[in-house]
């Protein structure tokens, strides 16, 4: 080799060592261990059950470029004083994502994170509640290679705009064990 060549080469692999490439969706999974886990099913819980309520209002919420969407949805909870809600629509883009899906079929539940820093997404869809006050939201989005979803987590901010549109229930609805896995 050269002098010339070698050269060259250092000055290469400076260049290609100092280019930022943009970050990619990471993937991590979270095992949630519960003394519940071992809990077989109960005789007195039911196999499923009604809950009939009635919607008080309709809210259309409509977020900005670059708002958290989760913090969005909860700052705007709590301000419209909602108890009780079904998310029943959403719509937009977001910006870059990170969402949460179940990743096993055996207790102890197993969350698999997914998130993207750089990834922008259509919102194709929303839904989900408000329970007592707290947001679970369910968030399907697409990009050119196909549609996912999961959880809404932390960190999913808005791009061109988002709307949500929540049915606001009674207060009396009692949805306490509507997302309870242990209730079993």
């Amino acid at each position: 080799m050269t002098k010339q060549s070698i050269f060259f080469t250092l000055v290469f692999v400076i260049l290609v060592s100092s280019v930022r490439l943009p970050a990619q969706q990471t993937r991590r999974e979270v095992a949630h261990p519960s003394a519940a886990d071992s809990k077989p099913n109960s005789s007195e819980v039911p196999d499923g059950y009604a809950i009939n309520t009635h919607f008080t209002r309709v809210v259309v919420l409509r977020f900005k470029y670059d708002t958290d969407l989760l913090a969005g949805l909860k700052k705007m909870v709590e301000q419209e004083k909602i108890k009780n809600a079904v998310i029943l629509a959403g719509i937009g883009s977001v910006r870059n994502y990170q969402v949460h899906q179940v990743g096993n079929r055996n207790f102890p539940l197993k969350d698999v994170f997914v998130k993207n820093p750089t990834g922008p997404a259509d919102i194709i869809s929303m839904n989900g509640y408000v329970i007592n006050g707290r947001v679970h939201p369910h968030i399907t989005m697409a990009r050119p290679e196909g549609a996912f979803g999961g959880h809404l987590e932390a960190g999913t901010t808005v791009y061109t705009f988002a709307v949500v549109t929540l049915g606001v229930l009674e207060d009396n609805a009692d949805l306490s064990k509507v997302d309870d896995w242990s209730y079993r």
